[in-house]
């Protein structure tokens, strides 16, 4: 799918922040709206991926710079909880899940309002740089994901009075975790668990829709977010998103994919900074971070590896890696 002129124009002349706000507002548009109610609801999603291929190609050739500004002027995902917490009286829960991508959000969306939630707040923001666990548990004071299990966060973390609880089990096995305490800090592990494991090759973005759709859908699902929100203003949102890889062109150019595959391996970031390529517009870019400095994949590239490169992959700079969604609701 081709970009609009009108877009176009907006990403390449306006200021940074501007054009973020632009091109964040069509992210969020293209990949928000209802899908089907049954199984061809994927195909739709795997289709809404092809879609942004257009605007991916040019935040990674003609508007490569813009990512110089990203962090500084889209909001990110980690502040959004703490000005939640901090505004919101007693009574509140987040829950993260680890690895939700936008291409979630219209199964969430629409299972939310027809088992009569309010959602009061909708939309996107960013992860972490890089897009990963790791790295937003620190933006949030955690240090990594393991410390919120049992209530082991301790209390230095702008989460003034949670009870933290982090978990791979089952929803149903989840909801005894839930304490009756008023304020709540949840993160689980799932789909991003899925996701890897959807990674191999002959794998993907279609099973692992697939899968992510079933558990967004389950009775089991929902009743756990229902005793998360029971007496309490509920926000639901995600560390980082991903990259459906297995989509994405190979490297062509040998020297390029040698560079790729020496820096990055199989990876869509690298700490090594002292290497750099000779090509404009570069095919990844040097960005500093609270998370120190590193080397980020530049749109949506792979290049061959000898055991294969994953077809789902986060830590890189694509949209769809970096882009998460931020729901607040109500019961």
């Amino acid at each position: 799918m081709s970009l609009c002129p009108y877009t176009l124009r907006k990403v390449t002349e306006l200021p940074p922040r501007e054009a973020w706000s632009v091109i964040t507002m069509f992210t969020w548009n293209l990949f928000s709206s209802p899908v089907h109610t049954d199984d061809s609801s994927v195909e739709e999603v795997v289709d809404r991926d092809k879609q942004l291929s257009a605007l991916e190609a040019v935040l990674s050739g003609a508007a490569w710079d813009l990512w110089t500004d990203f962090a500084d002027v889209v909001p990110s995902a980690s502040q959004g909880l703490i000005d939640f917490w901090r505004s919101t009286p007693d009574g509140k829960a987040i829950l993260v899940l680890d690895g939700l991508s936008l291409r979630e959000s219209p199964w969430l969306l629409a299972q939310a309002k027809q088992r009569g939630f309010q959602v009061l707040k909708q939309g996107c923001r960013t992860s972490e740089l890089p897009g990963e666990t790791t790295a937003f548990a620190k933006a949030l004071g955690f240090g990594q994901r393991s410390l919120l299990s049992n209530n082991g966060a301790g209390a230095s973390h702008p989460f003034a009075g949670a009870v933290t609880e982090s978990s791979d089990l089952p929803w149903h096995d989840c909801i005894a975790l839930i304490s009756a305490k008023p304020n709540i800090v949840f993160w689980h592990h799932w789909p991003d668990n899925r996701m890897h494991d959807n990674s191999a090759p002959g794998a993907g973005l279609p099973k692992h829709l697939r899968e992510v759709r079933a558990g967004l859908m389950s009775d089991d699902f929902w009743a756990f977010v229902a005793r998360l929100a029971t007496g309490r203003t509920l926000v639901i949102t995600s560390d980082h998103g991903y990259a459906a890889c297995g989509q994405f062109p190979d490297v062509t150019d040998a020297a390029q994919a040698a560079y790729a595959k020496s820096l990055f391996r199989s990876k869509r970031h690298s700490a090594d900074t002292t290497t750099e390529g000779p090509w404009i517009p570069p095919m990844d870019v040097r960005l500093n971070s609270s998370n120190g400095s590193n080397r980020y994949v530049l749109g949506r590239r792979k290049w061959k590896m000898p055991s294969g490169y994953p077809t789902l992959q986060h830590g890189g700079l694509s949209l769809l890696e970096v882009l998460v969604p931020f729901f607040e609701l109500s019961n």
